[in-house]
């Protein structure tokens, strides 16, 4: 597996200062017209002219890569104007941090449930060689493998999960987030790519199932809400009978208790204002 090297260079002007000399020694040496000067001329010319052929400018945040005759001999990082093996061959790769938003996938969660999610993967180049010579077009390859590791990372875990135990994909956001960063660092590594960040951009159930499952989630989420009220129900009627019975405001029997627990319990738990009745004789 290659591996991103420094290649060592020369300033490009220092190089440029020498094809100006070469060509206008050529150039002299041909005004001359003996056969001498003239075949020096030409060397002269030719030096100039490969010379020339080794000068390349890079960019900031880019990575010249160079090869001769298809054996890597290393990158320029810097950026810069240089001068390089001759007649060598340079790709320039960008460091530039960059986005890769996914389309919507359509995913069964855990449970089956078809969802349509889609995330965004913020990634750089770090190994340029890596980058060019270990994959075909690393930014195709990031790409099939986002969607995949989204895949993967979405079938493992329900949608939702209302009881609050294990995880789910819309109640644990960041940990789901760094989990899918973690799996395409390690899909992306053979690329020399580094996975910055990654986070869902749209979570959501199918259309086909929608409906269903918001009445299902509302169902659930009354159930839960009603299992409060009734547990906080309960132990307001208790405070209340206690306080009663220890500052002696009243005596209960055990029918006066029960009766004043039904009623305590349906005012506290009727989704509607309770309506007072005054009761002006026994209840015996």
């Amino acid at each position: 597996m290659l591996k991103e090297k420094q290649l060592s260079h020369l300033n490009g002007f220092v190089a440029l200062l020498l094809f100006i000399a070469f060509a206008g020694a050529g150039i002299f040496l041909f005004t001359l017209g003996d056969p001498l000067p003239v075949l020096l001329g030409v060397i002269s010319c030719v030096i100039a002219f490969v010379t020339l052929t080794g000068l390349t400018v890079v960019q900031p945040n880019q990575a010249a890569v160079i090869t001769f005759f298809g054996k890597y001999l290393g990158v320029i990082r810097d950026s810069g104007f240089y001068m390089v093996t001759p007649f060598s061959t340079r790709k320039k790769v960008s460091l530039r941090v960059r986005n890769f938003n996914s389309a919507k996938l359509k995913v069964n969660d855990v449970n089956g449930n078809p969802i349509e999610i889609a995330t965004v993967v913020v990634f750089s180049v770090i190994d340029s060689a890596k980058a060019l010579f270990e994959v075909d077009e690393y930014e195709t390859f990031v790409e099939i493998q986002s969607e995949a590791a989204l895949r993967h990372v979405a079938s493992k875990y329900p949608y939702d999960e209302l009881d609050g135990n294990g995880f789910s994909l819309r109640g644990n956001t960041e940990e789901i987030a760094k989990e899918l960063t973690d799996e395409l660092q390690n899909r992306l590594a053979i690329a020399g790519v580094k996975v910055i960040e990654s986070r869902l951009t749209h979570l959501a159930y199918s259309t086909e199932i929608a409906s269903a499952m918001l009445q299902r989630q509302q169902a659930e989420a009354i159930i839960s809400a009603r299992e409060k009220i009734v547990d906080g129900a309960v132990t307001m009627v208790q405070m209340a009978i206690e306080r009663l019975q220890t500052e002696s405001v009243v005596e209960l029997d055990d029918e006066r208790k029960a009766a004043m627990i039904n009623n305590l319990l349906v005012a506290v738990v009727s989704d509607r204002s309770a309506q007072p009745i005054i009761n002006t004789s026994s209840l015996y």
